[in-house]
């Protein structure tokens, strides 16, 4: 708590003396028009669609499924106050295939909006939810009525899918007296031959190799790279778009030999949640690419909305 309050003294002395960088129009984002298979796509096809933030539209296996799903104009417990959304959603819900899934990584207002899981639970009411330990409860008070938590490595299975619950380096709280009394994590889903990592909201840690070994190969990893400035408060929590390349690389590298890996950027361009500027995090993202001379066909930033087709 002592650091939070230096950061925001530090914040607060930033934005008096003007030296807070300016920040773009939502408009000057990149936005794309969704390439959706309704009502599911065909079962070998592997489909993301970047709704914002950490929230993806995945097409696998023949099922449809979401990614912490935040529809919300702020992450914050009131409608008036706290980090407003910069850029509209690149799908609205009503446009929304039937949902079978949906994959909850922790509590926090950024990653578990209180009116979108409401909206969701009435009109997909038989997608099954799945959370780590403590949130289903949460979810079930905002009307979810089928959902299943997991603890790190637990695993079930769910119409043809394998999902795991994978470590992650983050924290949880919705209020001031329940810090961490609930967990947070990682996803993965397995499809037949297809497979899928999705960080959720982390740190660095040193167990993104075991998720490789362990469960992977992975043809789609979607790792965080937003909110991380100040470095000396966020760098536990949050990865920088330099540690988000790095573990891609450490993940690629326990996997087979020629297997083919795209990342896909999130957690970035949605809330300003932090001290760097809006549009950082993709630019440092391509730099460090280029300085560790990777393949560019494998890093994918989309546009908000946009979709990407994964080949095997």
């Amino acid at each position: 708590m002592a650091s939070a309050a230096a950061w925001m003294a530090q914040r607060l002395g930033r934005r008096l003396t003007g030296r807070m960088p300016p920040e773009p129009a939502g408009s000057t984002l990149p936005r794309a028009v969704p390439r959706i298979q309704m009502p599911r796509a065909a079962g070998h096809l592997l489909a993301a669609t970047w709704v914002g933030h950490s929230t993806f539209l995945l097409q696998m296996g023949g099922i449809n499924i979401l990614t912490d799903p935040m529809w919300g104009m702020r992450a914050s417990p009131v409608s008036f106050a706290g980090p407003r959304r910069w850029m509209p959603p690149g799908i609205s819900l009503d446009a929304l295939p039937p949902i079978d899934v949906v994959l909850q990584s922790h509590n926090h207002y950024d990653h578990l909006d209180q009116g979108t899981v409401e909206w969701i639970a009435r009109h997909h009411a038989g997608a099954q939810w799945f959370a780590p330990l403590g949130v289903g409860a949460l979810l079930t008070r905002f009307g979810v009525s089928r959902v299943t938590e997991l603890d790190w490595w637990q695993s079930t299975a769910e119409g043809g899918l394998s999902i795991t619950a994978t470590p992650a380096r983050h924290f949880s709280a919705r209020g001031i007296r329940d810090r961490d009394a609930t967990l947070w994590c990682g996803w993965t889903v397995r499809a037949a031959e297809r497979r899928i990592f999705f960080a959720g909201d982390s740190g660095m840690h040193p167990e993104f190799a075991a998720i490789a070994e362990r469960l992977g190969p992975f043809d789609l990893m979607m790792l965080p790279i937003g909110a991380y400035e100040p470095r000396w408060f966020m760098k536990p929590v949050h990865m920088a778009p330099e540690e988000a390349a790095e573990a891609f690389l450490v993940m690629r590298a326990v996997q087979p030999l020629g297997h083919r890996s795209v990342m896909a950027a999130m957690h970035w361009g949605t809330f300003k949640l932090t001290d760097e500027p809006l549009l950082e995090p993709p630019e440092k993202l391509a730099a460090e690419w280029r300085r560790r001379e990777l393949d560019p066909a494998a890093m994918r930033v989309l546009a908000v909305g946009e979709t990407v087709a994964v080949r095997r």
